[in-house]
């Protein structure tokens, strides 16, 4: 529909926007969109990312960018309100991959004018999408890099520690549970995944751990459900994966909600 009340003959919108709110927490599987960019961003709450470049903790004010093509898993917390964007290639892109970026408050109210009557006419509408693309800046959230083992004895491992991060076995108790020597479990991770298998555990909890902390559990709770006897030493792993505190994540949160 046009400004003035008529209908186009054929309208064509290259960017669509779709907004939900969760009661309870929810996870959409790993799937794509072949065909669609889709912009992801929160408007309450803090929505968790997980593709082929990591796991993505996106907080309110800030989006995700997914190229089209690219499998991703989202899970929202509980009471997290957030908008799902799909915008056709061909107005252009502000990555080529994975990309976190800014939304601003420009781009925030074009993409809801877009979506509500009485709707632009195809003229103004067309120039009003291509101005997105180009008004999102890329910037940084936490991430973890965890890529999955792919031998069934270490996958059925990672899928465990995935399922609870606090198990707290090592590869020789693991050995016996797969029919596998601790020695050969060990080579098979760092040629699989490129980590050893401790560092590994440890990615597998902070990936939890931002879970955790973007639903708002404190630095304490997140400690003991990812496994640490102490909120020290998992401050400490925190810090050396992600770059910074938890309670710095946290805080960070808390300016954008």
């Amino acid at each position: 529909m046009s400004l003035n009340g008529q209908i186009d003959a054929d309208p064509v919108w290259a960017i669509d926007t779709d907004d939900f709110t969760v009661a309870e927490g929810i996870e959409w599987g790993a799937h794509r969109h072949d065909n669609l960019n889709e912009l992801l961003w929160a408007t309450r709450g803090t929505l968790t990312v997980e593709t082929e470049r990591g796991w993505f903790a996106v907080p309110n004010a800030v989006g995700l960018w997914i190229p089209r093509g690219v499998e991703h898993r989202v899970v929202a917390a509980a009471h997290t309100s957030f908008r799902c964007t799909h915008l056709e290639p061909h107005i252009g892109s502000p990555a080529d991959d994975v990309t976190a970026v800014a939304i601003p408050e420009t781009v925030s109210t074009l993409l809801s004018r877009l979506q509500v009557p009485p709707y632009l006419s195809q003229e103004v509408r067309t120039h009003a999408e291509l101005l997105v693309p180009m008004l999102l800046e890329p910037v940084q959230v936490s991430t973890v890099d965890l890529p999955l083992p792919v031998d069934d004895r270490t996958l059925r491992i990672a899928q465990a520690i995935l399922a609870d991060p606090a198990d707290d076995r090592e590869l020789v108790d693991w050995g016996f549970a797969v029919g596998a020597s601790a020695r050969n479990l060990s080579r098979l991770f760092v040629a699989e995944t490129g980590l050893t298998f401790t560092t590994w555990r440890t990615r597998a909890r902070m990936r939890r751990a931002i879970e955790l902390l973007a639903a708002d559990h404190s630095v304490s709770a997140a400690a003991a459900k990812v496994g640490y006897a102490t909120a020290s030493a998992f401050v400490q792993a925190f810090r050396r994966e992600i770059g910074h505190t938890p309670g710095a994540f946290a805080s960070a949160r808390a300016r954008t909600t």
